[in-house]
């Protein structure tokens, strides 16, 4: 099916919608291919391709909404779909803020290029594909004799959407991404067998670390783990490593939903315009950067996608409103997800924020753990390393942090300069002041 033909039948899908007694209707059409290569002991070990064809259609009728999808393309199963959905819809309770959203909330140039899509794409076979994974794993096994296992994988794929609605609303997108990386295990001589990993993910193909790249950071992020234990229990400097920084940022994602501040869950309900985190921490919504990771003209309700900042030097200036939410509390949408988030970024490098530290310590990754939106309490296992004096001494893991994001993000007190560019979330290093840690 053609990117016309798919544009075709969701107008198709609307018009039958209609007919049927439905008042609005939305419609998404997908079709995305994915392959994935892993490569491991100089063995293919995995293969897989897979491609899907989705519809996605929502019914509004007599204040009632549902949603339902299928794989089938054809007309003639369509329509009895269309008219099953409708008779279901019907039984549904009413609720008076179930509608499309007003119009003017719609995206008003589609013309922007975001440059999501390679072209290169078209040209990549599958010999080039699991040559990439081969080399990585080659290059990784080179990097040292402590090495027990380096599993190399490759992935890409390529999506293309339309979305139509019946008030008005006409748009498509379309990208592709590539993604490669490795996993390593190593040898503890305390029996232990750590592991680590790298992992890129970029829109363009010629954009992707070179091979040895992966096999380095992976490898030196293992061998940095052999003989990890835990250390005194007390309060540290915390400096958390820009990978695994976006676990500490989605605690304060997931409170500024509609959602959360509608069902009275999010600590932020009430405080839109007040001091809730450090001067340092600044947090914007991006859509519109070249070949970004979340790059978006509009959002999965056709909201029109804009640049926002959400965080202003710790001051709380938005929430993540999307239509049904912000009716419902009498506010304007926005979109209630996020697409590119960028950060103010400070002055220093990681290697830079360790050298000033007195004692401290540098997560690597988080374990396990939990949050609560609601009271804005946390606790999260970690793995990391000792620092004292500017020096990195010895690897821990085994520990805990816990606290209250009222509290904990006052504590931060600078934002490195090192953007983790293979996300859609582009957060740097960061580095905490007095954070407890619970270990021996």
């Amino acid at each position: 099916m053609s990117k016309s033909d798919r544009m075709e039948l969701a107008q198709w899908t609307i018009s039958r919608a209609l007919k049927f007694g439905a008042d609005q209707a939305a419609v998404a059409i997908s079709n995305e291919r994915e392959v994935e290569v892993e490569f491991r002991d100089q063995k293919l070990e995995k293969l897989k391709e897979s491609t899907q064809n989705s519809l996605s259609l929502k019914i509004y009728s007599d204040q009632k909404y549902s949603s339902h999808s299928t794989n089938d393309m054809r007309k003639e199963s369509l329509e009895k779909f269309i008219k099953e959905a409708i008779v279901s819809t019907g039984y549904l309770t009413k609720d008076e803020y179930r509608s499309l959203p007003d119009p003017k909330y719609y995206p008003q140039d589609l013309n922007i290029e975001l440059d999501k899509y390679d072209k290169k794409y078209q040209a990549i076979e599958t010999k080039d594909r699991v040559k990439l994974a081969a080399e990585i794993e080659k290059a990784t096994m080179a990097m040292s004799n402590k090495i027990i296992s380096a599993t190399a994988s490759y992935s890409d794929s390529h999506a293309h959407l339309v979305r139509v609605h019946s008030n008005g609303f006409s748009g498509e997108s379309e990208g592709t991404s590539f993604g490669a990386g490795v996993e390593v295990t190593v040898k503890d001589p305390t029996g232990g067998r750590p592991a680590d990993w790298f992992w890129g993910v970029t829109r363009y193909y010629d954009e992707l670390p070179e091979p040895d790249v992966f096999g380095k950071k992976a490898v030196e992020a293992a061998l940095a783990k052999i003989g990890q234990g835990k250390i005194e229990s007390g309060k540290y400097t915390m400096i958390v490593e820009n990978r695994a920084a976006s676990r500490l940022i989605y605690l304060l994602i997931s409170p500024m939903s509609g959602r959360a501040l509608q069902q009275k869950s999010s600590f932020l309900d009430g405080m839109q315009g007040q001091q809730i985190a450090s001067e340092k921490l600044t947090l914007i919504d991006d859509p519109y950067i070249k070949r970004g990771l979340g790059s978006r003209l509009f959002d999965s309700e056709g909201l029109a996608a804009k640049r926002r900042v959400l965080i202003e030097k710790g001051v709380l200036k938005e929430f993540l409103l999307d239509d049904y939410y912000s009716k419902k509390l009498g506010l304007e949408p926005n979109s209630g997800s996020t697409s590119n988030i960028i950060f103010e970024y400070g002055p220093n490098k990681l290697e830079d924020m360790i050298k000033n530290v007195e004692k401290g310590i540098l997560i690597n990754s988080f374990i396990g753990g939990n949050s609560n939106s609601t009271t804005g309490d946390f606790s999260f296992g970690i793995v990391g390393q000792f620092i004292k004096d500017g020096q990195i001494v010895k690897p821990v893991n085994e520990m805990n942090i816990s606290g209250n994001s009222k509290e904990f993000w006052n504590k931060l007190v600078q934002m490195g300069n090192d953007p983790y560019l293979y996300s859609a979330t582009r957060v740097p290093s960061l580095l905490f002041d007095d954070i407890h840690f619970s270990g021996i």
